[in-house]
């Protein structure tokens, strides 16, 4: 392991952040915190700040001079960054080595995939990157040799569980000696597995954020009750691992004990079990190829009374249909699908829709918007192209119900 790894937390103030930071707090002898971003919570952010003492901060653009003079105020000599250009400026900074990727959304897309280009470390929180610019972020990746490691519970959990050489080189992955025969994604099924249809429609915006295993933020929360959350990850793990999504099944395990197995031709299935907590995966991408301690609770196996593991129904999970269906296909629909997702979710939380229109807003936005294949040459403004797109007619549908 790197004696001193320089860490750039962006999403610093959300839940991946927490743990993170939690884990380098406790690591001092192998981690320096370089550099923090946020963008709600500047006041979490800033108590960070005094905690980590970090070189340099990102904040969104209108709030850098006050930012700055607060920090100043506090004796604390920290370089103050605004905005997109601001995480971008920050995730190729020389002195970055490894960048958490984990803001929420398509705001993370940016800087994520300019890390990959300036060949950082990269411990990828952020789905979206790969939901939206899958084959262009591992081009990248492969080209300007950085290093891709998985910080969703499920994603790290197949790597843990593949071998080295596909570890090292996902193309490995159709090796025939490897073995590899399916990949299957775990999902808790969210707060509203035992009820029905009926119930979700009525669901309050309390009750879909309650996720019964996991501490996220609303989002992510929410997308585990509409179970787009698996569907994204569906996505992610195809390019992640190379595989079309026809190799990759989801299978619903309540408990979320067992994070992710890799099915072998030999009849083997290998699994990663431990508790529910993010800590465990953060810690194996920060040390990777070696072991840290998390600070997780151990996992009790005497305190397991059973393990069950259930198929969606895709009918009342629609959303994880469609994904299936977008990465069929090609990106351009699977952008405009996440697009349209981030729209009806907001519209959910600000009690404008019920939690049940999502999945009908996103079909909508699929069948609605008809674009053709994007080419190998592709880029980061061509995605964007589309988002934009799919937002503008996501806004519409949204009204609509409104």
């Amino acid at each position: 392991m790197v004696m001193t790894q320089r860490i750039a937390v962006l999403g610093a103030t959300g839940s991946i952040g927490d743990s993170t930071l939690a884990i380098l707090a406790a690591q001092p002898q192998h981690y320096q915190v370089y550099a923090l971003s946020g963008h709600h919570r500047l006041d979490k952010l800033f108590a960070l700040c005094q905690q980590f003492l970090p070189k340099r901060v990102s904040v969104p653009i209108a709030a850098v001079s006050d930012f700055a003079q607060r920090l100043s105020r506090a004796g604390l000599d920290i370089d103050v960054v605004g905005g997109e250009a601001g995480l971008v400026d920050i995730a190729t900074d020389s002195q970055t080595d490894t960048v958490v990727a984990a803001i929420v959304g398509a705001a993370g897309l940016p800087s994520t995939l300019a890390a990959a280009r300036a060949g950082k470390r990269i411990l990828l929180a952020n789905k979206e990157a790969l939901v939206m610019a899958g084959q262009v972020m591992i081009n990248a990746v492969k080209t300007h040799h950085a290093t891709l490691l998985p910080l969703d519970s499920e994603h790290n959990a197949i790597f843990q569980c593949l071998p080295l050489a596909i570890q090292q080189d996902n193309s490995q992955i159709h090796q025939p000696n490897h073995g590899v025969r399916k990949l299957w994604l775990t999902a808790s099924g969210g707060p509203f597995l035992q009820q029905s249809f009926a119930q979700m429609q009525q669901a309050s915006i309390a009750e879909a954020v309650k996720h019964p295993n996991w501490s996220m933020g609303q989002k992510i929360s929410v997308d585990s009750a509409t179970m787009m959350n698996k569907g994204l990850e569906l996505i992610e793990a195809c390019h992640l691992f190379d595989l079309p999504e026809d190799k990759i099944n989801v299978v619903i395990h309540p408990q979320s004990i067992i994070h992710s197995m890799v099915e072998y031709s030999d009849g083997s299935f290998l699994a990663q079990l431990g508790s529910p907590d993010m800590k465990t995966p953060i810690a194996h991408a920060l040390s990777y190829p070696d072991r840290i301690n998390s600070g997780s609770q151990p996992l009790d196996l005497f305190a397991l009374s059973g393990l069950e593991f259930i198929e969606p129904d895709l009918q009342k999970f629609a959303c994880l249909r469609l994904a299936r269906q977008a990465m069929q296909a090609g990106t351009q629909a699977t952008i405009v699908l996440n697009a349209a997702n981030e729209i009806a979710v907001d519209a959910f939380l600000k009690g404008q829709i019920r939690l049940t229109d999502i999945a009908d807003i996103n079909e909508q936005a699929l069948d609605e918007i008809q674009l053709p294949p994007l080419n190998e040459t592709a880029d980061i403004e061509d995605i964007l192209a589309i988002d934009k797109i799919a937002r503008h007619l996501t806004d519409k549908l949204v009204a609509k119900l409104t």
